[in-house]
């Protein structure tokens, strides 16, 4: 559905994307992750038709962006970070005037705007001036303008910015939703909400790709670098942490009253055997003893660090 070679785009002599490829299939979420500054919301805007690339192509929907960028329009549901709203206007006005633009004519056209309007939840504030609303608010307002062509590709930049816990999770749900009926690009800082609504990730730094996987596969990652913590009370003696090291490298560090130890290995429950049975041998107490799996944030910040 998106397919994106090659693509270049310089500001002067500083590479904002720097020979960014890669492909988005039909009816897939994909989390698109990167620091502030790595080229994220500057590719989104070079397919939304917003900016022209310094050099490559990209085609949404078998459509070139740059040739077709008008039917391109038509087929993308964009949600900028910040969204350019008219202020002055209630919702209701400035949603049905959107819908005019994009050409929602006829009697269709109040059946949708009530539609985005009950599925952003903003039936309650539908006569509210815009510029009295909360962030969080504008948020909706914004994901529901998106929406209102019923396109088939959204591409959404940080859409739970300045929304509360409760609406974050309900946003997540709706986004999860969406994703039956559309191919989602989806920017966001919050690593554990790609999780739990993406089916892949696309990772950039400092302007290039850094990767592109599947969650799936990233969760197998995890798995494979795994952690055991295990935490003693006082302090424990070195040759028993140095027996632990037949189960992989070993990490001990002294507190106070207590001692972490950090095992990483593939075998979990072998090493928490060997912890219990170097404890009972050697007299040690045990508080705790759990896996610790690596998380996409983790993950995130060891693939930046080294690309």
């Amino acid at each position: 559905m998106i397919h994106v070679s090659h693509l270049t785009k310089y500001y002067g002599d500083y590479a904002a994307v720097r020979d960014v490829s890669f492909d988005v299939a039909a009816g897939q979420v994909v989390g698109f992750l990167g620091h502030n500054g790595a080229g994220k919301s500057t590719t989104m805007r070079i397919l939304t038709g917003y900016l022209a690339p310094t050099s490559g192509s990209a085609t949404i929907a078998g459509l070139d962006v740059f040739n077709d960028s008008v039917e391109v329009r038509r087929k993308v549901g964009y949600m900028p970070e910040s969204c350019p709203l008219y202020t002055d206007m209630r919702v209701e006005e400035y949603l049905n005037f959107r819908a005019g633009i994009k050409g929602i004519h006829g009697g269709f056209r109040p059946m949708r705007v009530d539609f985005v309007l009950r599925r952003c939840w903003l039936t309650d504030v539908r006569r509210q001036i815009i510029g009295t609303l909360s962030k969080g608010y504008r948020q909706r307002v914004g994901l529901a303008d998106s929406l209102l062509a019923n396109p088939p590709v959204l591409i959404l930049d940080e859409p739970t910015a300045g929304l509360d816990p409760t609406q974050i999770r309900s946003t997540r749900d709706l986004i999860r939703e969406l994703g039956q009926e559309h191919t989602i690009l989806l920017s966001t800082h919050i690593l554990s909400e790609v999780e739990m609504t993406a089916d892949s990730v696309i990772i950039i730094h400092q302007g290039q790709v850094a990767l592109q996987s599947s969650i799936k596969d990233l969760q197998a990652q995890a798995g494979s670098q795994g952690k055991l913590l295990a935490v003693f009370d006082g302090h424990v003696d070195g040759q028993g942490v140095r027996d632990l090291e037949t189960f992989g490298p070993t990490e001990a560090k002294a507190e106070l009253d207590r001692t972490e130890i950090r095992i990483r290995t593939n075998d979990i429950a072998g090493a928490t055997r060997k912890v219990l049975d170097e404890a009972r041998t050697r007299g040690w107490t045990v508080r705790e003893v759990r896996p610790e799996r690596p998380t996409l944030e983790d993950l995130f910040v060891q693939i930046t660090a080294r690309a």
